[in-house]
């Protein structure tokens, strides 16, 4: 299964929370996982703030799952997409509108706790 692992639930991971344990497990599984490049961005954003180890969050992340760019075209889909879910979820992030565009592209279901992404079908919802 193709599985992109958003910002969410890599802290989880991260954090060795309960939710984190979950998501331990699709990692050991053989499941085809991926990470967008802004998504690494988040992470390392957070483990700043809260004085983790940036190096520790990288490397989570470059070692298990394969890494997305971002191009104009995904960007374009990205904002389309942003734009019509802002209508009804007035605070949902553009971020979390790349996520859905590269999962549309290829195939994949998104794993995270965000409550932006309840009710959104291929979500495995973690929390």
């Amino acid at each position: 299964m193709k599985i992109i692992i958003d910002a969410y639930a890599w802290i989880e991971y991260l954090d060795g929370s309960e939710s984190g344990l979950k998501i331990k497990e699709f990692l050991e599984k053989e499941n085809e996982l991926f990470t967008l490049t802004l998504t690494i961005a988040e992470v390392i954003s957070r483990a700043v703030r809260v004085g983790a180890d940036t190096s520790t969050a990288y490397n989570a992340i470059a070692y298990n799952s394969n890494i997305i760019d971002i191009n104009r075209d995904i960007a374009r889909e990205a904002g389309l997409i942003h734009a019509k879910i802002k209508k009804e979820i007035k605070d949902f992030g553009l971020i979390d509108s790349f996520l859905l565009a590269v999962a549309n592209k290829i195939g994949a279901k998104i794993m995270t706790g965000d409550k932006h992404f309840k009710g959104i079908k291929n979500v495995i919802f973690i929390k």
